[in-house]
């Protein structure tokens, strides 16, 4: 909202006039909200059609644009500003709601699908838009860096829709998250007007890059959930802001030191997401709120900067780029770095149609424009035109290919929910928990379940209703537990729960049930407390 009116207040013709009014500010704050309700409808109608929701929002933007409504609007600088801002929010959301025990095994191979995998499809995709479409070599492997990223909003939204294996979805995921990375460098490397530096010095600044942003959000990550954890806030609601405040720290901290802005915010809403902070669904309930607001401001700014009557010499160059990128280049890029990590074929194939193009390479287009470079806005168009054709191919078609490559059938076990509260004058933690389908949990008795003392279960909610449970309750899933542990043992009380989850009743008695996070097994499992 704050960015529309940021929008139309600089197309007046005196932008810091002081003739303008309130009335003039209702007005705008008018427009925002039905832009607003319009586009939640809009996410409705996305869900039941299969529609990537930010197709409808960038037709939002054009229809307000100079071919529509009539709204010019041609500020590149603007909407590269604002686009960085809402990609921050999107990663934040993103990072947030990773588990990092589904993306810890696959952490290597996203490492390095999102840089040597990025590298191979800059170069296939410059080579097919040289030969193919006759852009000079410049142009092409700015056009390769712009589309070789895969878009973290549009992962995140329509991966959580279609019941892929936690390892394929962890892995696409931390893929998006990593690659935006290494892009801007070359985007950034490739826009500037002078000559360009030797190759290794470009592979040398995106290394350092890479590890100072990596350390930085590590950093801010660790040091932020430890005082988050122990600062107590007069309110709730302080705690989400205290979040996003340490994630755009993260970000501004690794910008500041000229390396990856975008990795550091990243690796830093990772950790914290990961850290048990207090009221974990309030921040990230506040995140996910602010990341939607963030993707259809992006995304309607970037509907405004097109002009549709201009594109027309865009088409055929942004179809045959895009179908080699799609096609060659992606699909070359998994087969040459996911084998070595013995992905098997069929998964590699659904990784190489599920690279989703979004948001990220229409404001990286916007690089060029603002740098001045040759040829700037017909390569912005071409951008525009393959980012919207091939994710309407891809995003709505991904469940029918997962389908034919029989990935995912079937039910796919999700991981305990569990979500802390502190209680700091009773110097204790409430866990919320959450049997979720599949949960071994189901069919274990309270008394079964054998926390340790000092934690107990003291309400269930089921279907709607809530009780009082006593050590005979039987657990069925679906069921909301409510656990009262003391400080003392809430890690315990956790780390059992979770072993129950996956091990039954019998977890703690036999080896491959017990959470790993507890150690050797006890020689006498009988002397566990609980």
């Amino acid at each position: 909202m704050l960015g529309w009116v940021t929008i139309r207040q600089s197309l007046l013709p005196c932008p810091r006039c002081p003739c303008v009014t309130v009335d003039h500010l209702n007005t705008l704050l008018l427009e925002s909200a039905v832009i607003l309700l319009f586009a939640v409808v809009a996410v409705r109608i996305s869900t039941r059609s299969g529609l990537p929701s930010l197709l409808i929002y960038l037709g939002i933007g054009v229809a307000l644009g100079q071919n529509g409504i009539g709204i010019s609007f041609n500020n590149a600088e603007l909407t590269q500003v604002l686009g960085y801002a809402a990609l921050v929010v999107i990663l934040a959301e993103g990072g947030l709601k990773t588990s990092w025990q589904a993306i810890r095994p696959v952490v290597p191979a996203a490492a390095v699908l999102a840089t040597l995998g990025v590298a191979v499809s800059v170069f296939v995709t410059a080579a097919g838009a040289h030969w193919l479409v006759g852009l000079e070599w410049r142009t092409a492997l700015l056009l390769g860096a712009i589309v070789s990223s895969t878009d973290a909003a549009a992962v995140f939204s329509v991966l959580r829709m279609v019941p892929l294996p936690k390892r394929l979805t962890g892995l696409l995921e931390a893929e998006s998250g990593f690659n935006d990375a290494p892009v801007v460098i070359l985007v950034v490397a490739f826009a500037t007007t002078g000559e360009l530096d030797p190759w290794y010095v470009l592979v040398g600044t995106i290394v350092v890059e890479l590890a100072v942003g990596a350390a930085v959000g590590l950093l801010v990550g660790r040091l932020g959930a430890y005082a988050v954890r122990r600062v107590a806030l007069p309110s709730s609601g302080l705690y989400p802001i205290a979040v996003l405040a340490l994630i755009v720290l993260a970000y501004a901290g690794g910008a500041l030191l000229h390396a990856s802005g975008f990795l550091a915010a990243y690796l830093a809403s990772v950790v914290l997401g990961n850290s048990k902070l207090p009221h974990g669904p309030a921040v990230r309930g506040f995140a996910d709120g602010l990341a939607w607001i963030g993707q259809i401001g992006m995304f309607v700014l970037l509907g405004l900067l097109v002009t549709p009557a201009s594109m027309g010499s865009a088409v055929v160059p942004g179809l045959v780029a895009g179908a080699v990128l799609v096609f060659v280049a992606r699909p070359l890029s998994v087969l040459l770095t996911m084998t070595p990590f013995r992905i098997p074929w069929q998964e590699q194939a659904l990784l190489s149609w599920a690279g989703l193009r979004g948001a990220v390479p229409i404001v990286l287009a916007t690089i060029p424009l603002v740098a001045g470079a040759a040829d700037a806005q017909q390569l912005f168009n071409v951008v525009f035109i393959l980012v919207v054709v091939f994710t309407l191919l891809q995003g709505p078609t991904l469940p029918l290919v997962a389908k034919w490559l029989r990935i995912g059938e079937g039910d796919i076990g999700q991981d305990l929910g569990i979500e802390s509260a502190p209680l700091e004058k009773l110097h204790g933690h409430l866990l919320s928990v959450q049997l979720s389908p599949g949960s071994r949990m189901a069919g274990v008795e309270v008394s079964e379940l054998r926390l340790p003392k000092g934690a107990a279960v003291t309400l269930v909610v089921r279907e709607g209703s809530s009780f009082v449970p006593d050590r005979m309750t039987v657990l069925r899933e679906g069921d909301e537990l409510l656990v009262v542990t003391t400080d003392e043992v809430s890690e315990a009380a956790e780390r059992r729960l979770r072993a129950v989850d996956r091990g039954g009743k019998l977890a703690g008695w036999l080896h491959n049930a017990e959470a790993p996070s507890t150690g050797n097994r006890p020689s006498n499992p009988r002397k566990k407390t609980g």
